[in-house]
C-alpha cells in the first residue's frame, strides 16, 4: 500500500505541476477542476511545492464575485538548465531558467584539437555560464548537448561527425557527466533544431514538421505526431546520404554523402571555382549572386535544385505540414527562393517551405525543451517510468532577448 500511495502521490504532483506550468498563473481551485484531484490534495501538494521554492504566488484572481483566490506559477529562478550547440566552427552555450527563458549565452570557436579538448571546453563554458551574472552552479540540474553527428549507444561516441576529430572515440555523455556532475543528454544538433522549431510553434504549432539544415553539411530533423523520429539507429534524417547529387557509388559518397557533396559549403565553393576559376567564400559567392554574377547565380541554382529534390523526397514519404529551412546557408533568402521554386516544379501539391524563425539558435531552443522536460520529470514525477511533462515554450522574443 505504501508503494501504491507513493506512486499515486507522484502522479498527482505531475498532473498539478503540468497544469501550473501550462496554465499559470492559476488558482488551486482551477488546478483541482483541471486535474480531477480533490481540493485538499491540490492544496497540500501546492503548499509543499511553494515551500520548496518550485512554485510561487503571483497575486489573486480578479473579476470574481466573493472571495478572491491566490494564483500560482512556476518559479523561474528555482533551477537552471544548460543547452549546448556544438558545431564544427563554434560552440554555443545558453543558460535557461525553469521556464525556458535564456539568462545568458556564451560563444567560442570550437577547440581545434577536437576530442577530449572539446569535452573540456564544453565543461568549462557550462560551469562558467552557470556561475555568471549572479547565478549559482549549484542551481544547474541538466545539460543537453547538440552534436553534429549521431550518438552510438553502444560506445557513447559521436559518429558521422567528420568536422570534429576524435569525438567518435569518447563516451561523450558519460565523460561530460563526470566533468560537470550533473545529468547530461546528447542529441543530434539538427534533431534539436527540429524540436526547437516545433516547441516554439513554427508557423502554426505543427505536430508534423521537417527541419532542413544547410551549412557545413546538410541534414534534417523529423517531428511526427509531436515526437522526434530517430529511427532504429538514431540516424533518421541523415539526408546528406540520399543517393543523388554526386555519384552515390563513389567512395567519397560513403564518407560525406552524395547529396551533401553537391549542396553544402564545400560544394558551393567548388562549384563556383569550377565555373569561374575564382576562389571565393560562400558569403562572397552570395554577394556575387546579388551583384548578378552569372557563375554565382548558376552555382546557387544547382544547389537549390538538389535541396528541392531532397525536400520533395521527404514530403513524399512522411507528408509533413511544414518544411522549415535553416542553417548558415539554408537561411539565405537568395537560396530559399530558388528551393521553393524548384520544389513546386517537381511535386503535384503545394509544400509549405519556410525559413527558420530561430536561426542559429534553433538547436539551443530544442536543447532547452529537452532539458526542461527531463528536469520536470525528474523533479516532479521523481523519475516515474513513462511520465511525461510538456513544458510550454517562452515567447521567441523572450527566449532570444539575451542572446548574441
Amino acid at each position: 500500500m505504501a508503494i501504491q500511495s507513493k506512486i499515486s502521490r507522484r502522479m498527482s504532483q505531475s498532473a498539478i505541476i503540468q497544469a501550473i506550468a501550462n496554465y499559470g498563473p492559476i488558482s488551486r481551485a482551477s488546478v483541482s477542476k483541471m486535474t480531477g484531484l480533490s481540493k485538499q490534495t491540490v492544496s497540500e501538494i501546492v503548499a509543499n511545492l511553494e515551500d520548496d521554492g518550485w512554485v510561487r504566488t503571483v497575486g489573486q484572481t480578479e473579476g470574481h464575485i466573493g472571495r478572491r483566490a491566490v494564483v500560482y506559477e512556476i518559479s523561474p529562478t528555482a533551477a537552471t538548465i544548460a543547452s549546448v550547440d556544438l558545431g564544427g566552427t563554434k560552440v554555443r552555450v545558453a543558460l535557461c531558467d525553469l521556464t525556458g527563458v535564456v539568462l545568458s549565452e556564451f560563444v567560442e570557436a570550437t577547440a581545434a584539437a577536437g576530442g577530449r579538448d572539446v569535452l573540456q571546453q564544453i565543461a568549462r563554458m557550462v560551469r562558467s555560464i552557470a556561475s555568471s551574472d549572479g547565478n549559482s552552479f549549484a542551481d544547474l540540474h541538466v545539460a543537453v548537448i547538440g552534436v553534429p553527428g549521431v550518438l552510438d549507444p553502444s560506445s557513447g561516441g559521436i559518429k558521422l561527425a567528420p568536422n570534429i576529430s576524435g569525438i567518435d572515440q569518447l563516451d561523450f555523455a558519460d565523460e561530460l557527466r563526470t566533468l560537470l556532475d550533473v545529468e547530461v543528454f546528447v542529441e543530434n544538433d539538427v534533431n534539436l533544431a527540429a524540436l526547437g522549431e516545433h516547441w516554439m510553434g513554427s508557423r502554426g504549432e505543427n505536430e508534423n514538421l521537417a527541419y532542413i539544415s544547410i551549412g557545413t553539411g546538410i541534414g534534417s530533423g523529423l517531428v511526427l505526431g509531436g515526437s522526434l523520429l530517430r529511427g532504429s539507429s538514431g540516424a533518421a534524417g541523415e539526408i546528406g546520404f540520399l543517393p543523388f547529387g554526386a555519384d552515390p557509388f563513389e567512395a567519397q559518397s560513403l564518407k560525406v554523402g552524395a547529396l551533401e557533396r553537391r549542396t553544402a559549403t564545400d560544394a558551393i565553393i567548388e562549384g563556383y571555382l569550377a565555373r569561374s576559376g575564382k576562389q571565393k567564400s560562400v558569403l562572397e559567392i552570395f554577394d556575387a549572386a546579388t551583384a548578378a554574377d552569372q557563375d554565382a547565380l548558376n552555382t546557387l541554382n544547382d544547389a537549390a535544385i538538389q535541396i528541392a529534390r531532397a525536400i520533395v523526397a521527404i514530403v513524399a514519404v512522411i507528408d509533413p505540414t511544414t518544411v522549415v529551412v535553416g542553417g548558415s546557408i539554408g537561411a539565405r533568402d537568395e537560396l530559399l527562393e530558388r528551393i521553393i521554386h524548384h520544389a513546386e516544379r517537381c511535386y503535384p501539391r503545394p509544400i509549405e517551405i519556410v525559413k527558420s524563425r530561430l536561426g542559429n539558435h534553433a538547436a539551443l531552443a530544442g536543447g532547452a525543451a529537452v532539458a526542461l522536460s527531463h528536469l520536470h520529470v525528474s523533479l516532479f514525477a521523481e523519475g516515474q517510468k513513462g511520465a511525461e511533462i510538456s513544458v510550454p515554450a517562452p515567447k521567441i522574443e523572450a527566449f532570444k532577448a539575451k542572446m548574441s
